[in-house]
């Protein structure tokens, strides 16, 4: 099945239902942002085939923190360009969308058993509005980030997950923003994919799709693959938020089933 018939039958089933998706995608380059490619023409047909969310919540994988969860409840997010040696052109890039502080105050409620706080000062950092601006290109949806802990272990953010996948009878879009396989130690431009890399892609596509979500989330059992995938977990932790808000209902398509420079998969997937 094709991606646009993928998107198809996601709007088609999502016009029966009041439940919102859960959404990640492997946002990769930044680039990604202003360039004309398959992965922004995806991810502007995704927004089209997605219903119209009250409030976005997005967690990224560049908002790390440690020893805390943090909600940005500020009014006006800034649009933060947290990379380096790019043209001026995405620098001058801007996503205007307002906050949703109540909603955010609401998630720090719900998440009070993970300690969760309110932050006014983080903003949408470029996991977060590389890919909303292709989404929604009008900025005409309220949003706010969550952050990660990169103190707990994963099943920490897989019942972050859950806990907040009640947020999806609000009309609350929850949004992750990472990659399946992230190591940009062994990168190279234009290269084939590693085996390594390929392998920890489809072990974790199969999991998945398996509903094997406990798997995803167990570092032995996935090996010294998840040290090669992932020398550092900011890019993993995202998805396994966005498995954990999933539940048995739910249907799952794959977009993007790619690796690019070598070690960065950019495989994104929908639950709905």
């Amino acid at each position: 099945m094709s991606v646009a018939q993928k998107l198809q039958a996601l709007k088609d089933s999502l016009k029966a239902s009041d439940r919102m998706p859960v959404v990640f995608l492997g946002h990769g380059s930044p680039m990604n942002a202003i360039e004309d490619n398959d992965y922004a023409r995806s991810w502007a047909a995704l927004g089209r085939s997605l219903p119209r969310p009250q409030a976005i919540l997005v967690v990224s994988a560049h908002w790390m923190t440690h020893g805390t969860t943090l909600v940005d409840v500020s009014a006006m997010p800034r649009t933060i360009h947290d990379f380096y040696g790019f043209p001026p052109e995405l620098y001058a890039q801007s996503y205007p969308a307002e906050g949703s502080p109540e909603v955010a105050k609401e998630v720090i409620s719900l998440l009070a058993s993970h300690h969760a706080e309110g932050d006014d000062r983080w903003g949408l950092d470029h996991g977060a509005w590389s890919v909303l601006a292709r989404l929604y290109p009008e900025a005409d949806v309220p949003v706010f980030q969550l952050s990660i802990d990169m103190t707990k272990d994963m099943d920490w953010h897989l019942s972050i997950g859950k806990t907040l996948s009640e947020l999806r009878n609000r009309g609350v879009l929850i949004l992750g923003s990472g990659n399946v396989v992230h190591n940009l130690r062994t990168m190279r431009w234009g290269g084939s994919p590693y085996d390594w890399a390929q392998e920890f892609d489809s072990h974790f596509a199969t999991r998945l799709g398996e509903r094997d979500i406990a798997a995803l989330a167990d570092r032995q059992g996935l090996g010294p693959l998840l040290q090669m995938a992932h020398p550092s977990l900011d890019h993993y932790l995202p998805a396994l938020t966005i498995a954990g808000a999933s539940d048995e209902r739910d249907q799952l398509i794959f977009m993007n089933e790619s690796i690019d420079i070598a070690s960065v998969s950019m495989r994104s997937f929908v639950f709905y």
